[in-house]
Order: structure tokens, then C-alpha cells, then sequence
């Protein structure tokens, strides 16, 4: 059986719907995949056993120069690309106007979610069958009951499995033990105030251990060499590929996260991970598997699931913080050493220290 999936983004998105592959293959024997996603991701499908084939797509690039698309053959490519194949379903698990769009060039009948169930409940006009998933659950649960509604097979009970190698993705095993410090992310409410991420590489380095620290654009870059600064344990890395982030994520002992695609590549490959959640819900998009610890603020505005805090600090928070430092103030109430102590925690439980 040969299925065309459609799911383009973001990099946790993606990485949500590997269970749903896994499950899948072992429910139907044979079952392969043909993958469209966002150019930036191609290499994430590529390590599931059920992918044939990853299809890129670059409809972010292609957004901001249609014109040059147009003209350089790459929008005729991909349609050219897609109706080569006669698929025996296809399936969008994006959800949205723009994946939905993208069935209309692949030949085969076509599966989605229900206007109830879709982030925008129009795409589901574009479906020949229509999956009701109840909202309310982890992304990750939602994807693999609308695989197994689309395909006709019973969801297995239990935690989901990514599917990936973690021992082949890690390559050499290095004979430095290390933490990884994921303090990058898009909402600028979503970011652990940058002191707290210095102070916890301090506490870090003070029990013996080493940390290093990825970086994905030249804003990332200055922060990681300022919570590295004069921190002789704590190593900012070079510019890595997907790729090579993998393999430094697989042969990680343990990582500290804000809510964030890497995170979420923590956790398809079983490192124990310990996720920092201000504005954000980890019930509904938290890092998914074994050995995920999530550390949900519990200030009273949230999580407000907003990209931009909005709060007005009171005379006491005054008192209390840095305002120019420590924010948003959702974050206080997850300070460094709190984390310190889970994180502690997490090491002893893993037998990693």
C-alpha cells in the first residue's frame, strides 16, 4: 500500500506525526510512505523506516518570491512531481487551507480532518472522507487516531513510538558526557529569561558537568556566548545541519528546553528532557515520550497561549524581580534553582551523573 502524507511544519509538528507512521507499519505490513514537507524538515522523514520518499516543498520560500518560482520551473516541478504517482489514499494531517490545497495535484483518494477538527475547519471541503479527532488531547494522540481512522486499523493502548534509531543517528559515542541547553525559540513569550539560562549553566559546571549550547541564527548565536561567557564546562557549538543537531541531540545525556522544535527531537529520541513552559500547554503540545519531565508555570495568567505577554506587573513584582530581566514574569515562578534541583533529578533518575 502506498499513502501520500501531507504534513509541511513546523520541525515539532512534523516530528509529531513519526508515532503515527510506526503505528501504521505495524498495523499494516508493507505500508509505505511518500512525505511532502517544508524543504527546511526533509531530512526528518527520511529517518522512518515507512517513508519511500521525502517530497520537498517550500511554500514559505516560494510565498515571498512568486514570481522567480514561477519563472525557474520549481511550483511545475512539484505539481509534475505529485501526479506522477497514483497513491492508494492520501492524507492530510496538517489541517489546514494550505496542505488541503496541496491534495488537489496528487492523484488518489483523500483523507483529513472534519470541520470540527481542523485548525481551519475550510480544508475539509478538499476531502473525499472526513475524520472527527476530538480536540482536547496531545497533538501527537490526535495524529494517530486520524491515521488509524484513515486506514481502518485499531490504535494500539500506550505511549506511541517515533519509530527512530537513536544509536545510529548518534553516531560515536563521546567519551564527555554532556547536557544540552535548548534556549532558543519563535514566540518571544516563550524564551527563559537569558540570566536564568546563565545561571543554570553555573550551577551546571558547579556539580562537574558540561553543557553545550546550539544556536540557529545570529541572535541565538550572541545569547549562547553570553550565557557561555568565562564558563570553561559550557561549549557554544558551531552552526549545525538538522543532521548534525541530531546527532548532538542523540548522544546527549540530557537536555533542558523551552517549548521548542528541539525539544520535541529530545524526546523522538528517548533523551531524557526536562521542558520549561511559560504561555504555552504541555496537555496539548508538550515534548512527547519516556523520560520527558515538564515544568508548566503556574502564574496566574497561565498558560495564556498568546506570542507576546501581555501581563502588567504589579507594585510586589516590582519588589520582587528584575522587570527588565526576568521576563515574562510567568518564567519567576520557574527560577534556576528550582530547575537545577529537577534537573538534578532527572540525571539521578537516568544514572547519568
Amino acid at each position: 500500500m502506498r499513502v501520500l502524507l501531507i504534513k509541511t511544519s513546523s520541525m515539532g509538528d512534523v516530528i509529531h506525526t513519526l508515532p503515527a507512521l510506526t503505528d501504521a507499519r505495524r498495523a499494516i505490513p508493507g505500508i509505505q510512505f511518500d512525505w511532502v514537507v517544508e524543504e527546511g524538515f526533509a531530512e526528518i522523514p527520511a529517518w522512518h523506516p515507512a517513508v519511500a520518499e521525502v517530497i520537498p516543498v517550500a511554500i514559505r520560500r516560494w510565498r515571498k518570491h512568486p514570481l522567480q518560482t514561477w519563472r525557474n520551473g520549481e511550483w511545475a516541478r512539484f505539481k509534475k512531481r505529485l501526479s506522477n504517482t497514483r497513491y492508494d489514499l492520501i492524507i492530510d494531517a496538517q489541517g489546514l487551507l494550505k496542505s488541503a490545497w496541496l491534495t488537489r495535484y496528487a492523484k488518489g483518494p483523500v483523507v483529513g480532518l472534519d470541520k470540527t477538527s481542523a485548525r481551519e475547519p475550510l480544508a475539509s471541503r478538499f476531502y473525499d472522507q472526513s475524520c472527527d479527532v476530538p480536540w482536547g488531547q496531545h497533538a501527537v494522540e490526535r495524529v494517530r487516531q486520524l491515521f488509524a481512522q484513515a486506514l481502518g486499523y485499531r490504535l494500539a493502548e500506550g505511549v506511541g513510538d517515533y519509530g527512530l534509531n537513536r544509536a545510529y543517528l548518534a553516531g560515536e559515542i563521546t567519551d564527555q558526557p554532556y547536557l544540552l541547553f535548548f534556549h532558543g525559540t519563535t514566540w518571544k513569550s516563550k524564551h527563559w529569561p537569558e540570566i536564568y539560562w546563565r545561571k543554570l549553566a553555573e550551577l551546571a559546571v558547579a556539580d562537574g558537568l558540561y553543557v553545550r549550547l546550539p544556536w540557529g541564527n545570529p541572535v541565538e548565536k550572541a545569547r549562547a556566548e553570553r550565557i557561555a561567557d568565562g564558563l570553561d564546562r559550557v561549549q557554544v557549538l558551531p552552526k549545525l545541519s538538522l543532521a548534525g543537531m541530531a546527532r548532538m541531540v542523540a548522544g546527549a545525556s540530557a537536555c533542558v528546553a523551552v517549548d521548542t522544535g528541539l525539544g520535541h527531537l529530545a524526546a523522538a529520541l528517548d533523551v531524557p528532557t526536562l521542558s520549561l513552559f511559560g504561555p504555552t500547554n504541555p496537555v496539548l503540545t508538550g515534548a512527547y515520550g519516556a523520560s520527558q519531565v515538564h515544568m508548566p508555570s503556574n502564574f496566574p495568567c497561565a498558560p495564556c497561549l498568546q506570542k507576546t505577554c501581555h501581563y502588567q506587573p504589579t507594585p510586589e513584582d516590582a519588589r520582587q524581580f528584575d522587570l527588565r530581566r526576568e521576563q515574562p514574569l510567568c518564567f519567576t515562578r520557574l527560577n534556576p534553582q528550582r530547575v537545577h534541583v529537577q534537573l538534578q533529578s532527572l540525571l539521578l533518575e537516568e544514572r547519568v551523573v
